[in-house]
């Protein structure tokens, strides 16, 4: 099962290191990792995924509560909060593909942020299910190029 983390931090040197260390010294991996700043500038918020079933995931937020700089730990459950992922990626074209690949990116709200002759950069937000399936439908054209923000999320509410 994976699970969503938000974890706040103090916004100081060396913390995502002491973090990782924590994950891989123990053995768990890490499926995506997201780091920003919040409103506050002492403060940062790391998004972390995470594979695990509820006592592996309980365990990771004991673990984490204990590092120094750790201020609050959220384990988001579905339903629970909002989350996006961004991508670029470049997409080759031709006179035949073009058309169809415009249609496709205003079907998923996708911005064209570049074009080439022989190619598109496209940049796409969503939640995971949508960029996924957005990948699937560009993979046939032939996607030359990909990167991925990983996960952010926020609560549905306040807590």
């Amino acid at each position: 099962m994976r699970h969503t983390l938000s974890v706040l931090v103090e916004n100081k040197f060396g913390v995502l290191t002491r973090i990782a260390g924590m994950f891989s010294g123990r053995g768990f991996n890490i499926d995506s990792l997201n780091v920003g700043p919040t409103l506050d500038p002492s403060t940062s918020r790391m998004t972390i995924v995470v594979r695990g079933d509820d006592r592996v995931l309980d365990q990771v937020g004991k673990l984490l509560f204990k590092l120094v700089d750790v201020i609050e730990v959220q384990d988001f459950r579905d339903g629970e909060y909002v989350d996006r992922e961004l991508i670029l990626m470049r997409v080759t074209i031709t006179r035949e593909t073009r058309a169809e690949i415009m249609q496709i990116c205003d079907i998923f709200r996708a911005k064209i942020v570049d074009v080439q002759a022989k190619n598109f950069a496209i940049e796409v937000t969503g939640d995971e299910s949508k960029i996924n399936k957005f990948i699937s439908l560009m993979e046939p054209f032939g996607i030359t190029a990909l990167t991925r923000t990983g996960k952010v999320a926020l609560p549905r509410r306040n807590s």
